[in-house]
């Protein structure tokens, strides 16, 4: 791996631990002002030192990050369809690998649509993203979008989207996780960062990212659970116990519930 390569790596996950904390706010690209990120500089302010990354927009980034801030950036770097659009799938790169490292981004951000109707475009998309990238010794983050096709959320499926992300050359693979999921982390030859998801109860985030990193996962993207939670600092804080600490859920919540 170069230096410059490894070197953004290690920023995004901590090689004393070898996983990562990374606070997503980059809903907005597809789906506009989300409940609690309607002004991101607000959401973002108060719990940014507490992540190790940061997965946004060059907008947002640009207008709501000083450019102070040492928290690694992870940007997102494709789009083209929203919420209220025929297919989420119908993606391409919206931002270029110049402007990546005009921004000084630690890694860069994609999605993949397997088995949609544009996952041919997603998936030469993330090969020609890759190419670009090495070029620079930028590292990239393959996510792996179903869109609103939730019931493909399984290991079978998982697994097939993030070994065709490693095949195609991403350094990372952001998936979901399910049932089996050790199978998913075995048959994937880099990194998984686990997302998040929709909103639930404060346990059940930290159930998730219990099982994530204990299955095998490098880290999680945390959005929703943590920025739509009534106390955002102290469940960051719980979710950073359980990566890094190997806190137990009951510790974590602890954190959360004695704030």
């Amino acid at each position: 791996m170069d230096w410059g390569l490894e070197s953004r790596m290690a920023r995004i996950i901590r090689p004393s631990t070898g996983r990562g904390v990374m606070l997503a706010v980059d809903h907005g690209y597809f789906m506009g002002p989300t409940n609690h990120l309607e002004v991101p500089s607000k959401t973002i302010a108060p719990i940014v030192d507490y992540c190790d990354s940061l997965m946004l927009t060059r907008g947002v980034l640009r207008t709501s990050v000083p450019a102070s801030s040492a928290v690694p950036v992870v940007l997102r770097v494709s789009g083209g369809s929203s919420i209220i659009g025929k297919d989420l799938s119908n993606e391409r790169i919206t931002t270029g690998m110049r402007e990546a490292v005009r921004l000084n981004a630690s890694a860069v951000a994609m999605s993949i649509f397997v088995g949609a109707a544009y996952e041919q475009k997603t998936l030469v998309g993330l090969g020609k993203l890759v190419d670009e990238a090495s070029e620079v010794g930028m590292p990239v983050l393959a996510v792996t979008a179903v869109g609103k096709e939730l019931e493909k959320r399984d290991a079978r499926y998982l697994s097939l989207a993030c070994r065709i992300a490693a095949e195609f050359g991403a350094n990372m693979v952001k998936t979901y996780y399910c049932e089996d999921f050790e199978k998913v982390v075995e048959s994937c030859p880099v990194p998984i960062i686990v997302a998040g998801g929709p909103k639930v109860s404060e346990r059940e985030a930290l159930e998730l990212v219990h099982n994530s990193v204990s299955a095998g996962a490098a880290g999680v993207d945390m959005g929703r659970n943590i920025w739509q939670s009534d106390r955002p600092v102290p469940m960051i804080k719980a979710v950073r116990s359980i990566v890094h600490d190997n806190a137990s859920v009951d510790e974590a919540l602890e954190l959360v519930n004695s704030s």
